[in-house]
């Protein structure tokens, strides 16, 4: 299974963007949901960094805070944390719920939609609960599913340098 994350606006404090199932037969894009991660930094600081663009393989992460709440919530889903994994210089960095971007520290936000000001993602929950089930069962199944975080030139400040 083939993800990608193409983001699409960087504000201040976060990015938004749009997560997509490719099609590996067709090349076909599918989208899935709305995204919002952290802001674009030359230099990483500590939950306030986005992951860098790149190609990363989704793992489960099955100890730890979100895995024991999420197992709590989505008690009828949950397999274990999607996990974005060998990120350089970032670890435990998953796919969770949230609107705002007080709620990642890195992380991958998914929604049904969402706005730029303010930034924030809605239907976060549903949208999670729809596309959980079908990557953690992949995953399990054996599969390799990958994760490509795409930069589009409006997903960093203008103020920034390459």
């Amino acid at each position: 299974m083939e993800l990608i994350v193409k983001r699409l606006a960087s504000g201040l404090d976060e990015t938004i963007g749009m997560l997509y199932e490719v099609n590996m037969e067709t090349g076909a894009h599918k989208a899935l949901a709305f995204t919002m991660e952290d802001e674009y930094r030359t230099t990483k600081v500590f939950g306030e960094t986005r992951i860098p663009y790149g190609r990363y393989k989704l793992g489960l992460r099955k100890v730890g805070g979100h895995h024991d709440r999420y197992k709590r919530k989505f008690a009828a889903i949950h397999k274990g944390m999607l996990h974005v994994l060998n990120v350089p210089n970032f670890q435990y960095i998953l796919i969770h719920i949230g609107n705002t971007d007080d709620d990642t520290a890195g992380c991958l936000l998914v929604g049904n939609g969402a706005t730029l000001r303010p930034a924030t993602i809605q239907q976060s929950t549903d949208s999670y609960k729809r596309i959980y089930p079908p990557i953690a069962a992949a995953i399990e199944r054996g599969e390799e599913v990958w994760i490509t975080y795409w930069d589009s030139d409006n997903s960093r400040p203008v103020d920034e340098e390459n």
